[in-house]
C-alpha cells in the first residue's frame, strides 16, 4: 500500500505540474480496449471470454491473421501470450507493430492469442462470486497457474482445431507456467514450445525497493498484516492515473524523467533504454489490477520461504488443513519436459540472474537459457525497451521456429 501511495502522490503531483499542458475535457479519454488497439493499427481483432471451472471470466483477444500477409486461409500455428503482475494484454502491443511481440509474431504467420489472468482490468467477473466480495480476490498466482491457463490452452485447442500451441509469458506469465507444468504436468502435451521473459521462480536476490518495504510486513505468514492485506484488490485500473502517467511521457523534460522511473520502485533502475512512446501507451491501461494476494506470495519466496519455488504460507496450523503438512509443498520442476526457453537479463531487480542461475539448476529439461547481451536491461525492457526487438522478440521467434516446420 505505500509502493501504491508513493505512485498515486507522483502522479498527483505530476498532473499539477503539468496541468497548462492537459486539457481538462479529455483528462479521462475513453478506454481503448486490446482489440480496438490491435484495429487501430491495422490487423483484424478478436475479442474471446472463458470461462473457468470456479465461475471466473477471463477475456482473450486474437490477432487471427495477418493483412500484410493475407494469409487467413493459410495454416496459422497458435500461440498464447501471458501478461505479468498488475499487466494485462496490451503489454505486448505496447511498442507498435515494429517491435511488440505480439505483432511480430501476427507477421511471422501466426495465430496470436493474447491472455488475461483473473482479476485484471479485462476479468473482473465470476458468474457465482461479486466482485465485490473478498471471496472474488481469494486467489494468487497459483490458481491462475493451474487454472486460468489450463482454460485458456484448451479453448484455443478447441477453437482452433490444433492439438499443441506455442506460449510465451513475461514476468508472471512465467511463474503461472512453471505452476501449470508442475501442478498439471498433462500439459506438457499441449505446448509445442515455450519461451519464458523475465522468468520469475526464485527471489532470493532480488533488489527491487518493493521487496525491502513488504518483506516486514507480509513476508512471514501468519501476522497480522497478512490478515489485513489478504483478499483484496491491489493496484487497479485508476483513469486518472493512467492520464497523468500518459502524458508524462508525451512531455519534453524535465517532466519525462517521471515517466522512465514511475517503475522504478518495482524493478529496479536502468531505464535508459524505455521507449517513450511504448511506456505512455503502455500506462494507458496500466497498472491493470491483480488480487494483493499475488503479491504477498511473491514476497514470501523472498522472506520466509526464500530459496524454495512454492505455494502459498499460511502458517503451520492452517497449511496443516490445507495441504496436509506443516509447510506448504514446493512445485516439482522436474515435471517441466516440454521445450522451454529462458531469456533472462543483467539489470533485472525483480528476477535477478543469481536467481534465474537457480531455475536452470532446478529445471533438467531446458531447451535454452538466453542472457540478454544488453547488460542494462531491465524488468521492464523486454515489453518497453527500444531495442526489445532484437534483444529479446527475434531470439524468442528465431527458437519459436525450431519447432514449427510447416509454415513458409
Amino acid at each position: 500500500m505505500k509502493i501504491t501511495g508513493i505512485l498515486v502522490i507522483g502522479f498527483g503531483l505530476l498532473a499539477v505540474a503539468s496541468a497548462a499542458s492537459i486539457d481538462p475535457t479529455c483528462m479521462l479519454k475513453e478506454l481503448v480496449k486490446t482489440d480496438e488497439r490491435i484495429r487501430n493499427n491495422g490487423y483484424p481483432s478478436e475479442s474471446h471470454f472463458v470461462t473457468t471451472p470456479d465461475g471466473y471470466v477471463l477475456n482473450l483477444f486474437r490477432i487471427p491473421y495477418s493483412n500484410k500477409l493475407q494469409n487467413k486461409d493459410s495454416y496459422r500455428p497458435a500461440i498464447l501470450l501471458q501478461h505479468g503482475l498488475f499487466s494485462n494484454s496490451d503489454c505486448w502491443l505496447s511498442g507498435g507493430p515494429d517491435n511488440a511481440l505480439g505483432y511480430l509474431l501476427a507477421d511471422a504467420g501466426f495465430d496470436v492469442w493474447l491472455g488475461n489472468a483473473r482479476g485484471n482490468l479485462y476479468s473482473r467477473q465470476n458468474n457465482l462470486i461479486s466482485i465485490n466480495s473478498p471471496k472474488f480476490w481469494h486467489f494468487d498466482w497459483h490458481e491462475i497457474g493451474s487454472i486460468d491457463i489450463p482454460a485458456m490452452i484448451d479453448y484455443i485447442i478447441e477453437q482452433t482445431g490444433q492439438p499443441k500451441i506455442h506460449y510465451a509469458g513475461h514476468s508472471q506469465g512465467t511463474t503461472v507456467y512453471f505452476v501449470m507444468m508442475s501442478e498439471r504436468k498433462e500439459y506438457n502435451e499441449k505446448i509445442k514450445s515455450a519461451h519464458m521473459l523475465a522468468p520469475c521462480a526464485f527471489f532470493e536476490h532480488g533488489t527491487s525497493f518493493v521487496f525491502q518495504v513488504f518483506r516486514p510486513l507480509v513476508g512471514s505468514p501468519g501476522g497480522i498484516w497478512n490478515q489485513v492485506f489478504a483478499d483484496m484488490e491491489l493496484m487497479p485500473q485508476n483513469r486518472l492515473v493512467n492520464r497523468a502517467g500518459d502524458t508524462a511521457c508525451g512531455l519534453e523534460p524535465p517532466l519525462q524523467f517521471l515517466c522512465k522511473n514511475m517503475w522504478l520502485l518495482f524493478a529496479g533502475d536502468g531505464y535508459q533504454n524505455t521507449n517513450l512512446t511504448a511506456m505512455q501507451e503502455l500506462i494507458e491501461t496500466h497498472p491493470g489490477g491483480s488480487s494483493s494476494n499475488q503479491g504477498i506470495h511473491y514476497i514470501q519466496l523472498s522472506d520466509h520461504n526464500v530459496g524454495r519455488f512454492c505455494q502459498m504460507d499460511y502458517g503451520e496450523k492452517k497449511n496443516q488443513q490445507i495441504y496436509g503438512q506443516p509447510t506448504p509443498p514446493d512445485y516439482n520442476l522436474d515435471n517441466i519436459v516440454a521445450p522451454t526457453y529462458l531469456y533472462s537479463s543483467n539489470n533485472d531487480g525483480l528476477c535477478n540472474p543469481k536467481d534465474v542461475d537457480t531455475l536452470v539448476s532446478k529445471v533438467k529439461n531446458l531447451a535454452g537459457d538466453y542472457r540478454v547481451p544488453d547488460q542494462t536491461f531491465n524488468h521492464l525492457d523486454f515489453i518497453v525497451a527500444k531495442n526489445m526487438r532484437e534483444m529479446v522478440n527475434e531470439p524468442v521467434m528465431r527458437n519459436i521456429f525450431k519447432h514449427e516446420d510447416g509454415l513458409y
